[in-house]
């Protein structure tokens, strides 16, 4: 398992620093606190080199734990919201920068919004790392660390327990992308749909999870009907029984859900577990036999012969074609 999520104490500490960006620091924060209220394992903290910090949009914020007293360590989060950088050669502090260099040295997962980036680069910690910042930034990134592999098409990067979002708002993506893999597509999808978002996600990725695309409509009835799909993948469902959910016809969910999605429940629930049978394949010792039970397949052979279809990977390298590379 690649172990940006091996491990998950559910710590999250906040390194706030002067002149931090509001929406890169808010907007994952909003993400992790939604998914806690939704049933994830997370707790924030959240730190500084002094009590109080002016943010780029000139909002006091106050009551922050300081460095000294504040350790992160194996299973712990950092998270490093972007400041509005100065342009000089002293991006941050001396002191912040060896502060997450001992949180990562002591095994946390480090990860960084849009110009925190730059956090992460004076700490070493993008030397031989894919990684990516804001799109007005990624040529000074590739001049100042260049040993960091810096991607522009790419709205987060995960490279083993270092993480780093493009500009902004895709700390949202990057966030959600991180409860994902910590706790599966369910609460992530449950925590886009709580914050109302219209999902993005990595263009680059091999596949876009089922259980965050399909949701950008506001159709209340089709949503009852994802959700019970995502909640009861082991279990076989039929047309009035998911009528039933909708409260509509069988025939006017057919209709509305179409409508909303492009694609019938049928097909959207087959999507459904075949991502969950990648993930567990990709993820967990499981063996194909357990995870086909475990996403409402007959047997493991039709997962295999789905696999074969929908990703084109013969049944005599399911596991190892579906792991990442690395």
């Amino acid at each position: 398992m690649n172990d940006v999520s091996s491990v998950c104490t559910g710590r999250i500490v906040v390194l706030v620093l002067p002149e931090v960006n509001l929406l890169d620091l808010s907007g994952p924060v909003q993400v992790f606190h939604a998914a806690a209220h939704l049933g994830g394992v997370y707790r924030l903290e959240y730190v500084a080199e002094t009590g109080g910090v002016r943010s780029a949009q000139g909002l006091e914020l106050a009551g922050l734990q300081g460095l000294a007293e504040t350790r992160a360590g194996r299973g712990d989060m950092v998270l490093v919201p972007g400041p509005q950088l100065t342009g000089s050669d002293r991006l941050v502090s001396d002191a912040a920068v060896r502060w997450v260099r001992d949180a990562y040295d002591a095994g946390a997962r480090v990860a960084s919004v849009c110009t925190g980036a730059a956090v992460l680069g004076e700490a070493g910690l993008l030397d031989g790392r894919a990684c990516t910042t804001h799109w007005s930034l990624t040529t000074a990134m590739r001049e100042r660390y260049p040993k960091a592999r810096v991607r522009e098409a790419a709205l987060y990067v995960h490279d083993g327990r270092v993480s780093t979002s493009a500009g902004i708002s895709s700390g949202i993506d990057l966030a959600l992308s991180l409860v994902e893999r910590d706790h599966g597509p369910e609460l992530a999808a449950a925590v886009a749909r709580e914050l109302v978002l219209y999902l993005r996600r990595d263009g680059d990725d091999a596949q876009i999870s089922p259980f965050l695309r399909y949701r950008d409509h506001v159709r209340p009835a089709v949503h009852r009907v994802q959700d019970h799909l995502a909640q009861n993948l082991d279990t076989p469902h039929t047309l009035d029984e998911l009528a039933a959910v909708a409260h509509l016809s069988p025939r006017g969910l057919t209709r509305a859900f179409t409508s909303a999605t492009g694609i019938t429940p049928l097909a959207y629930q087959r999507q459904l577990r075949l991502e969950r049978a990648r993930t567990l394949l990709t993820g967990t010792d499981l063996t194909v036999e357990a995870v086909a039970a475990r996403c409402g397949f007959r047997d493991a052979r039709q997962l295999r012969r789905l696999v074969a279809e929908t990703l084109g990977v013969p049944p005599s390298q399911l596991r190892t074609r579906l792991r990442p590379a690395g």
